[in-house]
């Protein structure tokens, strides 16, 4: 028996706070995924491609890793995806450059965004400081993205001392999302499945984005079926959606940690701030209504600023 795609216990104003942020923060952190900015500073750096400039800019906090690494961390993508391009960007271009190419990029992309005046307000700078103590305050044990990210030095300008900061409460959320899959017993390429399923993204843009086989895939659905979360054309079935929800609502719990640390009051201020920049990027129509991100994009919107 197939139920509804998506839980109402998830979104709306009523969702945990760290949910809440995050519709917040992910779509200004994304900017560096979908701005044609982005892409240009990538091919400047010498990157090959959408996916090289992706993993080089991604991974470069954590240093010259390996591949193995980087598809362990990126959890979702298949390791051939995360070897086309690992470790052949480093000898193209560095971490220390991927870095600084990955803030040309988002300089170039919220500023044309933002515009002049936003980026130059108080309020974009006290967004930036709000920003800056939540990720300052995420517990990162176990977490080799949100880590890597935190300790990376707020740059000086006050829009990407924004983006890093939101870049680490980004990463340390999917780092705790992770966990929540692996101890579920949730494989990578089962967890865009359920994702796809729960119509949060569809699935054939995150087979094809994540580079997974036809064979992978099929695989992964068949073992789903039989541990009674899929049905047989793919949909949840009861005890899926049971499982998904609680997969979020643990990843969620995970990253309640800056909200803690910054307490309630200012994380209220923090959103409030949030609404009007996120609105800004959402009403661009940078981020597809459809992304394989699973934004609820629907939800953020001029009349909420």
């Amino acid at each position: 028996m197939a139920v509804s795609p998506r839980s109402t216990r998830l979104t709306g104003p009523s969702a945990p706070v760290a949910r809440r942020m995050w519709s917040l923060y992910e779509p200004i952190h994304a900017v560096t995924y979908f701005a044609e900015e982005s892409r240009a500073a990538a091919d400047a750096a010498g990157y090959r491609g959408f996916w090289m400039g992706y993993c080089a800019m991604r991974a470069a906090p954590l240093g010259p890793v390996g591949p193995a690494a980087v598809t362990a961390a990126f959890f979702g993508f298949a390791p051939e995806r995360i070897a086309r391009a690992l470790p052949d960007a480093w000898e193209i271009a560095g971490t220390d450059l991927a870095l600084q190419a990955r803030l040309t990029g988002v300089d170039r992309a919220l500023r044309r965004l933002f515009g002049p005046d936003v980026v130059a307000s108080p309020s974009l700078a006290r967004t930036a400081q709000l920003a800056a103590e939540a990720a300052a305050g995420a517990n990162v044990a176990g977490r080799v993205l949100g880590a890597a990210n935190q300790v990376l030095p707020l740059p000086s300008q006050s829009h990407l001392a924004l983006w890093q900061a939101l870049t680490t409460l980004r990463e340390h959320r999917g780092d705790g999302h992770i966990a929540a899959l692996v101890s579920a017993g949730v494989t990578p390429v089962q967890s865009h499945l359920l994702k796809s399923a729960a119509g949060e993204a569809p699935g054939d843009r995150l087979q094809q984005g994540r580079a997974w086989s036809d064979e992978a895939w099929e695989t992964a659905k068949s073992e789903l079926v039989v541990r009674g979360w899929l049905t047989d054309d793919g949909g949840l079935t009861e005890e899926g959606r049971r499982r998904k929800d609680d997969i979020e609502e643990r990843t969620d719990a995970a990253a309640e940690s800056p909200w803690t640390a910054l307490g309630p009051s200012r994380t209220e201020e923090l959103e409030a701030l949030l609404i009007p920049l996120t609105a800004t990027i959402v009403e661009s129509g940078l981020i597809p209504a459809i992304n394989p991100i699973g934004l609820p994009l629907q939800q953020i919107s001029g009349d909420n600023a």
